[in-house]
């Protein structure tokens, strides 16, 4: 798969399956390039049955966990015009993403 779009602690926004109509921007907590997913902070929350594991230190019963959604249901959110797509350019010897919209470089991810 080619290089991906999203990254580690982007803000993105739903654009697709049950929780799209909260179009409250959300942060990245993990990207699966392998299999185009992505996981997001507080979107598609299952249930996971638990059973208790003193040596772990885990109480038993029902948590609840984001699950992965595809890459494609996501959009990157530009902090100056708000949801757009990516586009990539280089400058110097560095690629960089940019905003498609307003055509300036998106923040780096902080290493």
């Amino acid at each position: 798969m080619a290089g991906l779009k999203i990254q580690r602690e982007d803000r993105v926004v739903v654009i697709s399956g049950s929780d799209r109509d909260t179009k409250k921007p959300r942060r990245v907590l993990r990207v699966m390039p392998d299999e185009g997913k992505v996981l997001v902070e507080g979107v598609h929350v299952i249930k996971k049955h638990m059973k208790p594991n003193p040596q772990k230190n885990i109480k038993g019963g029902i948590a609840e966990q984001e699950a992965p959604i595809a890459i494609s249901n996501v959009m990157l959110v530009c902090p100056d015009c708000g949801p757009t797509r990516v586009g990539f350019r280089v400058e110097g010897t560095e690629k960089v993403r940019v905003c498609r919209k307003c055509d300036k470089p998106l923040p780096a991810k902080k290493r």
